[in-house]
């Protein structure tokens, strides 16, 4: 499946992989969001976004606090975020939506059971260009990292930092890939593949992507730089 054969898929989504892609010259297109750090929203220490409610039912104040407009692509973002964080979680999986670094690190704790410090793992873009999508190649055979367990940390959109933390229960393969686009473009990038997906939603965006169904093969995907994976320090 090459950037060819994706054009009718919502860019955003072309992260997802199988198992058996993982090898050593193996070609795929993939979507790498391009965020300048600077402008992102940082990390409140705690009692900064403790300030401001958090939740569906308190949309309206929300709104009000940032002067965001209700019908505003700004507002419908801080819908979806909240949304989205107050789903119930799937069988097996534990939840929470960090708003500050000691929630995150809180919740990081009790997920992985055990004290910091923890390993920090992301994606790292080694080359500077304004592309998203478009081919890479695996460069060399992925590297496994061991990870018995381990929480990702997604960002979402919200007028500040605020990242959908989760834990899934059962076998989950962390890797390192090296990557070199058809530019030129060099990255070692972060993946994981989920080895069981039968618990997942059957509209789960990489069933549609990769054309499979809840628990027929590993779903695997790429994770943008600015996710956090964190696993105990050996």
């Amino acid at each position: 499946m090459l950037i060819q054969m994706v054009t009718k898929i919502d860019p955003k989504l072309i992260v997802f992989f199988t198992i058996n892609d993982l090898k050593q010259g193996k070609k795929l297109p993939i979507y790498f969001p391009k965020r300048d750090p600077s402008k992102s929203p940082p990390l409140f220490p705690k009692q900064t976004p403790n300030s401001i409610p958090f939740s569906l039912k308190n949309l309206p104040q929300i709104l009000s606090s940032f002067s965001f407009p209700h019908a505003s692509p700004q507002a419908q973002a801080i819908q979806q975020t909240l949304h989205q964080c107050e789903l119930k979680p799937i069988k097996g999986e534990t939840k929470f939506c960090a708003t500050s670094m000691e929630s995150m690190l809180a919740f990081v704790t009790n997920a992985l059971a055990t004290k910091p410090p923890f390993n920090l793992l992301k994606t790292s873009h080694l080359t500077n260009s304004n592309v998203h999508l478009q081919n890479y190649t695996f460069l060399e055979p992925p590297k496994q990292i061991a990870a018995p367990r381990l929480v990702a940390c997604h960002t979402m959109p919200y007028p500040y930092a605020v990242y959908y933390c989760h834990y899934q229960e059962g076998d989950n393969s962390v890797l390192k890939i090296a990557l070199e686009g058809d530019n030129g473009d060099l990255v070692e990038a972060l993946a994981i593949c989920h080895m069981d997906t039968s618990q997942w939603s059957p509209s789960h965006p990489s069933f549609r992507v990769l054309n499979i169904q809840p628990g027929s093969v590993p779903v695997c995907h790429f994770f943008p730089s600015d996710d956090l994976v964190w696993i105990p320090q050996d």
